[in-house]
């Protein structure tokens, strides 16, 4: 029997052994038997879920250590390494660390504690944090050369400081509060995630050290960095107001005047079964979570120990939980200064291409009903055009008589909202299922399910104890026919900004069985009613989804035996974290099965273990894009399964959220998502790929012109609708041609 390899032992993962012998079975059918004795409960042969997101954010933040990428890009990554890390502490911390004060000594699939898995994390993001220290510094000297200064106030010239100290007092310093510190007046509430000046101060006639903290207002129209009219300097809003403490302490000396912020744990959920009005529970749950407990501080590395520890003990967190900066703090707020309208800096400006079917296409639902189901690609091909065309032409056509949806996540440019509301005030029969539990959206779903409702729309928040993560639209038209269903199923959010800055599939279907289904789904969502639905083609989760993935990956293992070149499985998805998934794929690789992952950032699973991986790859796609959408790829005996939806391979997907993954059935759509695979895992582009200790190496593509896939999808996407274009072109012609050639003479 195989001895299992230690998580981080490279001498047991490079090894050359024989493939999948092949045995008879019972029923004389052959049989894949595994070349090793694996112990598939084993945990060395599980990465930890934490540790491999932190990795993700290894690899974000090595977009920002590439001098190759634009210099207001790289800034921009530091700003989403240092967001990512903050939530890190927020969701994930904050749960290991409930897990811990309730005692749980329950072991991850990986074997861990909680503690244990505390430990290792915090040394990770110390790690990632001092990378990003050393980095910070560069780019800004790097910014100055041209012409983009961020700088402390003390280093302005004296007009730029008149200038700027004018501003604050004028605009700012009405809403500062300082509070002191003493036996009359305990240590404030500190909010989350919001900078902070500790103050230590002395009357000038007397040796006794006070204390206080002062709250850096930003937020509500007041930004981080002031800017100095018409220049490209920029001064922290805190170091103008370390320099000016003169007006807010007159006449006593200031001793000190140090830096800080903290992080308070996200997870607060209440018990559904125990609330009455699951709107006002929400409504609840996010007042109670600007109290929850402080998992972390964050301090400027130059304060004192003395006060350091005074800090920590007044916010009841452990020396251990102190996390020490140099220079800036809260660099998240860096995504401010990234996009700058200086376009030598930045990545060349994308506009999505109205998709090709759609472009001159006159009314959306003659394009699909005629022409077949479309795959949208955003942010290649255009979201207005596509997805909120489809909203907008269903609220304002006659024939249209209802529309149903599900709404997780939206924003304030996404129109999506108006057309729901102009829909209903056209009469349309509109269902809208909104999520109230879309975490860090609650309040903004409130606010949006409070809209709908107004304006006499049904608005239901899904099935009790399951989150309605899946993204779908039911249109219902009465065509020449009769009734005809058109949907709308997506791997992203009805949210216009991420459309623009995440890579997203979507697929507008008039299929009936989709749309059969489809009405199975909303009358699920609506009553939350469970009796046994029929599913023709969807599969939705929890029901369905995950027993689904693991027969397929059964029926490859199966095809394998019988051919062993027909075995493939490949899944393009954010995250790999459910165990029986990833152990499912582990005997797929052990009978032979090639298995590419396509994973952005946690994945449990060990690619390249002699007898168990060595069939599976496992790459990573980090880019100008944030990677989002979900392909499940088999290859089914040279009959392919492709399916696109909302679901990761993750238990909290597959077991706790209603998900949907639809088929991709038209050959043509087929051949599109397989050159989207095919470009992420080609060695012509950039991408990162996995070892077996769950590190990560970056694979520097061949093709000059177009050194990642996503470039690559860009020129694509516009030389498709160049070709539309030059095809609508020769259609026009040839029409013209023809009429000449008919016209009597």
């Amino acid at each position: 029997m195989a001895t299992s390899p230690k998580l981080n032992d490279p001498l047991t993962i490079v090894t050359d052994e024989p493939g999948a012998e092949i045995a008879p079975g019972a029923d004389d059918a052959p049989v894949a038997m595994p070349t090793e004795d694996w112990d598939l409960d084993s945990p060395e042969i599980y990465l930890n879920r934490e540790l491999t997101w932190l990795e993700f954010n290894r690899r974000v933040l090595a977009e920002a250590q590439d001098d190759g990428n634009p210099l207001l890009e790289r800034i921009k990554f530091v700003g989403i390494v240092s967001s990512n890390l903050d939530e890190f502490f927020m969701k994930r911390i904050g749960g290991l660390k409930q897990q811990v004060g309730a005692g749980v000594m329950d072991y991850s699939v990986d074997g861990r504690l909680p503690a244990e898995q505390i430990e290792e994390c915090y040394s990770k993001v110390r790690e990632l944090e001092a990378q990003k220290d050393e980095l910070v510094p560069r780019l800004i000297e790097q910014l100055a050369e041209q012409d983009i200064h961020i700088t402390p106030y003390h280093s302005l010239g004296e007009e730029h400081k008149a200038i700027i100290r004018s501003f604050y007092f004028e605009n700012i310093y009405p809403l500062v509060t300082p509070q002191g510190v003493d036996s009359a007046h305990p240590f404030p509430f500190i909010s989350n995630l919001s900078l902070n000046l500790l103050v230590t101060l002395r009357l000038t006639d007397s040796e006794e050290e006070l204390r206080a903290r002062v709250k850096v207002p930003v937020g509500l129209g007041i930004p981080r960095f002031l800017q100095v009219p018409d220049t490209h300097v920029f001064v922290p809003l805190e170091s103008v107001m370390a320099e000016n403490l003169d007006v807010l302490f007159p006449k006593m000396e200031i001793v000190a005047c140090e830096t800080f912020y903290v992080t308070r744990n996200a997870n607060t959920a209440r018990d559904e079964d125990q609330a009455d009005d699951l709107l006002a529970m929400i409504e609840s749950e996010v007042r109670h979570r600007r109290f929850a407990n402080i998992v972390r501080v964050v301090v400027q590395a130059s304060m004192d120990s003395t006060r350091r520890g005074m800090l920590a003990a007044e916010l009841g967190l452990d020396e251990a939980d102190v996390f020490e900066k140099k220079g800036l703090l809260a660099t998240r707020d860096l995504l401010n200064l990234a996009f700058l309208e200086i376009p030598a800096l930045r990545d060349p400006p994308h506009h999505p291409i109205d998709h090709p079917r759609l472009a001159h296409a006159p009314n959306i639902f003659y394009a699909i009903r005629d022409h077949g189901s479309i795959l949208v690609h955003h942010p290649y091909e255009s979201f207005s055009t596509s997805v909120e065309r489809f909203l907008r032409e269903a609220s304002r056509d006659p024939k249209v008589r209802a529309i149903k949806m599900t709404l997780y996540r939206t924003s304030g440019d996404t129109k999506v909202i108006d057309y729901l509301v102009d829909a209903a005030q056209n009469g349309k029969q509109v269902a809208v299922v909104v999520e109230l539990k879309a975490r860090f959206d609650e309040a903004a779903n409130i606010r949006w399910s409070s809209r709908l409702e107004e304006a006499g729309i049904h608005v239901t928040y899904g099935v009790m104890d399951l989150k309605t993560h899946c993204k779908v639209i039911l249109v219902v038209r009465n065509d020449y026919s009769g009734l005809r269903r058109y949907v709308h199923i997506g791997t992203g959010n009805y949210h216009a900004g991420n459309a623009r800055l995440y890579t997203d599939l979507g697929l507008l279907t008039c299929d009936p069985d989709i749309g059969r289904d489809t009405t199975e789904l909303f009358n699920y969502l609506t009553t939350g009613f469970t009796p046994k639905r029929l599913y023709r083609k969807i599969l939705p989760a929890p029901k369905l989804l995950k027993r689904a993935l693991l027969d397929k990956i059964q029926r490859e293992i199966d095809h394998c035996a019988q051919n062993p070149e027909r075995g493939h499985i490949q899944i393009k998805i954010n995250a790999l974290e459910d165990k029986d998934i990833v152990r499912a794929l582990y005997q797929a690789s052990q009978c032979g099965v090639r298995i590419d992952l396509i994973v952005r950032d946690t994945c449990r699973l060990r690619p390249g273990l002699a007898g168990l991986s060595d069939n599976i790859r496992v790459f990573s796609v980090v880019g100008r894009f944030l990677e989002h959408a979900r392909i499940y790829y088999f290859e089914n005996d040279g009959e392919p399964e492709y399916y696109i939806g909302s679901a990761d391979a993750m238990m909290r997907n597959l077991e706790h959220r209603v998900e949907v993954v639809a088929p991709v059935e038209d050959p043509e759509l087929q051949a599109r998502l397989r050159e989207l695979l095919d470009a992420q895992v080609s060695d012509e582009y950039s991408h990162w790929r996995m070892n077996a200790d769950g590190s990560y190496t970056r694979h520097i593509g061949s093709n000059e012109e177009s050194d990642t896939c996503q470039q690559a999808l860009i020129l694509d996407a516009t030389e498709r609708m160049r070709n539309a274009k030059r095809l609508k072109r020769r259609k026009t012609q040839g029409m013209r041609r023809r009429n000449i050639a008919l016209r009597p003479r």
